[in-house]
């Protein structure tokens, strides 16, 4: 490819580059990438479709459209994933943020209010804890991962947006300090793909610790559901992303724990993607 697009202009690189396997889209955001413009700027290169495409954009562009060619995620080659508003930085260190978490943080943000606690579990370039705190400004958020590495990314993201986030290092609620709890609300989008699954081939470029759980997908699900009500407040919610498959036995594992109004939400694509339940509060004596 080399040859064919260092000397083109701008609109015959897009059509070289959907002929090689991208879609148009994957194009475009490449392309941006490489001349610098924001990836909301298509317009831009309609504008300038007759412009030549300079030697060093052209190598530039070569290798990055490799990489996207092997499966690459296209945020690791542009550095960055918008998620709920926000622009996160994000590299092979963290999942990308993907659009049906929405469902999650949405839920979250119907059940949070005011001068509350809100605890993120296994919180990856900080996406949810991030998110909520940038909606809700006055809410206490917590956010804890077992990579240190992951929660590198996580505090430039809170750094680079001014978001006030308590970061904690630690397996699940291990990593919160003692005087960590209760918490209002509790949400999590852990790892919940069977180790043997066939979808983990597509996922090859990101952290299998934060994809997999065990043989059914379900190990961490269950470890956060069973300690879950020890740092809830009465009447605090547990809300939880899973597999497309997975509904039905999270909130099995939800209602065996005590949660009351256990429920599903869907994603974009309707399928049950979140499910949740409310700490009841105690009874009187």
């Amino acid at each position: 490819m080399r040859s064919s697009i260092i000397t083109q202009t701008l609109a015959q690189t897009l059509t070289s580059l959907q002929t090689s396997g991208l879609d148009r889209l994957d194009a475009q955001l490449l392309l941006l990438h490489v001349l610098g413009q924001p990836e909301t700027q298509r317009g831009w290169l309609l504008a300038h479709d007759s412009d030549p495409l300079q030697p060093e954009s052209a190598t530039n562009l070569e290798k990055l459209v490799q990489r996207r060619l092997a499966g690459e995620p296209l945020a690791y080659l542009t550095g960055h994933k918008e998620f709920f508003g926000l622009n996160l930085q994000v590299d092979a260190r963290v999942l990308v943020p993907r659009p049906d978490t929405e469902t999650l943080v949405n839920w979250a943000l119907e059940v949070l209010d005011g001068q509350q606690r809100v605890l993120d579990l296994g919180t990856g370039s900080g996406a949810i804890a991030l998110v909520l705190k940038a909606s809700k400004p006055t809410l206490h958020v917590h956010a804890t991962d077992f990579s240190t590495e992951a929660l590198a990314v996580a505090k430039a993201n809170a750094q680079r947006l001014n978001l006030d986030v308590s970061f904690h290092q630690g397996a699940w609620f291990a990593a919160l300090p003692e005087t960590g709890a209760p918490f209002d609300c509790i949400v999590s989008n852990p790892p919940y793909i069977a180790e043997l699954d066939q979808h983990l081939v597509a996922l090859k470029f990101e952290p299998i610790q934060a994809l997999t759980s065990g043989t059914d997908g379900l190990d961490d699900l269950r470890l956060i559901i069973a300690q879950a009500p020890r740092y809830l407040a009465p009447g605090g919610w547990l809300l939880l992303e899973h597999g497309y498959d997975q509904a039905q036995a999270v909130r099995t594992l939800l209602t065996q724990a005590g949660f009351a109004q256990v429920q599903s939400r869907p994603d974009l694509a309707n399928i049950e993607r979140c499910s949740g339940g409310l700490l009841n509060p105690s009874p009187p004596p």
